[in-house]
């Protein structure tokens, strides 16, 4: 069996405030196979996008510490290197994309100077070379004009083409892992489906894995291959797409699956809610973090941490119920 494009083991994140260390990444492990697009999923503070960032040494240290774990790719570990090694990683072999892309692009230059300047920097072509590269990159994401809005600034796009900008510089030099960190929030419903189909045409085209990080499962449906949820710092379920829509298996992926509306169900079901607030951990989790808000939730849930464990062919729960039968497993 070929060995993953990128494999994260036992990654712990700490964060250091005034109120305590914040526990935010307790041990998680992933990995991610070339030319696959997997989803990770989770409410607000749950860990995911601090999961990735610190993959590339992106979290500000201090207040952020990686404490344990190791990213190996290409048989190098991420979290070891030194800053001018991960400099030549990011941008060049995995590629971002964030949520936010006017606060990402820096609005006092053209969009012409932010895509050929990783070019000129990590491919060593000439400024002519990547201003025809940036062009090109443009029509592949979308943007008439391209030659001629080389030239402009970022408050000269809308927010919907200020992100096709961001995956254009993303792509510029044709990495092997992109990571989307919930760049639909900020953009309308008909903007985002338009942007997942660019992301699934790109994928197809260029064959990059993708990481997408969001909060909202309905995003990932027809995008990843497998999705991953986390909540409190850990991974609590993991499964092929049409395996978790159809089969969740953790209470909690079964309460947000419930807070989505469906266009196939025969009968209108009113949405529900999963009560309480994520936790806010000042220590690593001794319990299940969810069973405060669980309904399925038994004394062992409240006393002992489940691991993550392989209930079916690729699927995994970190839960100690049997949710169909309310029965410790």
């Amino acid at each position: 069996m070929a060995e993953p494009l990128l494999e994260i083991k036992d990654l712990a994140v700490q964060f250091d405030t005034d109120e305590g260390v914040v526990h935010a990444v307790n041990g998680v492990s992933l990995k991610i196979e070339e030319s696959e697009t997997v989803a990770i999923v989770g409410e607000s503070g749950s860990g995911k996008s601090v999961t990735m960032l610190s993959t590339l040494k992106l979290i500000p240290q201090p207040p952020g510490r990686i404490v344990a774990g190791s990213a190996n790719f290409f048989g190098r570990d991420l979290l070891n290197m030194e800053s001018s090694e991960i400099n030549q990683v990011r941008g060049s072999q995995i590629g971002m994309i964030f949520q936010d892309p006017l606060s990402s692009l820096n609005p006092v230059l053209s969009i012409g100077k932010q895509l050929t300047e990783s070019m000129v920097l990590h491919l060593k072509v000439s400024q002519e070379e990547a201003e025809h590269r940036s062009a090109e990159l443009l029509e592949m994401v979308g943007i008439p004009n391209a030659k001629d809005r080389l030239k402009d600034y970022p408050h000269q796009f809308s927010g919907g083409m200020r992100q096709r900008v961001m995956i254009a510089i993303a792509l510029s030099c044709n990495p092997q892992i992109l990571i989307a960190d919930e760049p639909t929030t900020a953009l309308d419903v008909t903007i985002q489906a338009q942007f997942v189909e660019l992301v699934k045409r790109l994928r197809e085209e260029l064959g990059l894995a993708i990481i997408w990080i969001t909060h909202d499962l309905g995003i990932v449906a027809n995008l990843a291959k497998r999705v991953v949820v986390m909540y409190g710092g850990l991974f609590v379920e993991e499964a092929p797409v049409k395996e978790l829509y159809a089969n969740p298996r953790h209470p909690y992926t079964i309460g947000l699956l419930k807070s989505l509306p469906r266009l196939d169900a025969k009968e209108h079901h009113r949405l529900l809610s999963i009560d309480g607030i994520p936790p806010v951990l000042y220590e690593t989790p001794k319990s299940c973090p969810f069973a405060p808000r669980c309904e399925y939730a038994v004394e062992r849930c409240r006393n002992e941490n489940p691991p993550l464990e392989t209930i079916a062919p690729n699927h995994k729960i970190a839960c100690w119920v049997n949710v169909d039968t309310g029965e410790e497993r």
